[in-house]
């Protein structure tokens, strides 16, 4: 049966009286409106496909962490654990106050602001001795206050002579007395400013008036 149809399909062609050139070409042909019309059908089923949407890359940018101000207070006098400590900025003397420990019993804090915000660098004396002198002695009657042509010595001005200096009670000047008493003398004018109470302000307006 299959050498029939072999012969069935040859005589169809042979009916049509190609030539074996001619059949090459007829085959040729096809065989090219074949591959034409599958390119036609690609390019249809690709348009009719729905858009391909761009890739956007994501950039990542790293997080730095913020490096939080750290101030280095230093306490001392009569407390538990004196020494050097780190607090944030924004700490009160009360934070620094807590750190080392607390007063030992029986010191009065009445002259310390807890309330006061630290600055980088400062001192806390706890418990300081305290120097008193009679507003009447000979030292206070002669104290004069100092100018900026004649500025006081910081390192050997008495009690009576710090007094003397604008926006300076008693109090204040004890801080300084204690504060040179335990520490030495002062090796710049700047470094009044590490006596609890010293604000940037009050040394502006003192700091004209003294010297070392």
């Amino acid at each position: 049966m299959l050498n029939q149809l072999k012969e069935n399909i040859r005589d169809k062609y042979l009916d049509f009286g190609f030539t074996n050139e001619q059949r090459k070409a007829v085959l040729i042909t096809f065989g090219a409106f074949i591959a034409v019309g599958a390119i036609f059908f690609t390019l249809a089923q690709g348009h009719g496909s729905k858009p391909i949407s761009a890739v956007v890359p994501t950039v990542i940018t790293p997080i730095i962490p913020a490096i939080a101000e750290v101030l280095i207070i230093d306490v001392s006098g009569r407390v538990r654990k004196p020494g050097v400590y780190s607090l944030d900025k924004g700490s009160r003397a009360i934070d620094a106050l807590n750190l080392a420990g607390g007063a030992l019993p029986g010191v009065n804090l009445g002259d310390i602001n807890l309330a006061h915000l630290l600055f980088d660098g400062e001192q806390i004396i706890v418990g300081a001795p305290k120097v008193s002198y009679a507003s009447g002695s000979r030292g206070a009657v002669k104290a004069k206050a100092p100018t900026a042509s004649t500025p006081l010595s910081l390192n050997s001005a008495t009690l009576a002579q710090l007094d003397t200096l604008p926006g300076i009670g008693p109090v204040m000047a004890n801080r300084i007395f204690a504060y040179r008493k335990l520490n030495g003398p002062f090796t710049l004018i700047d470094d009044l400013k590490k006596v609890t109470g010293i604000g940037d302000a009050k040394f502006a307006e003192i700091s004209k008036l003294l010297r070392i």
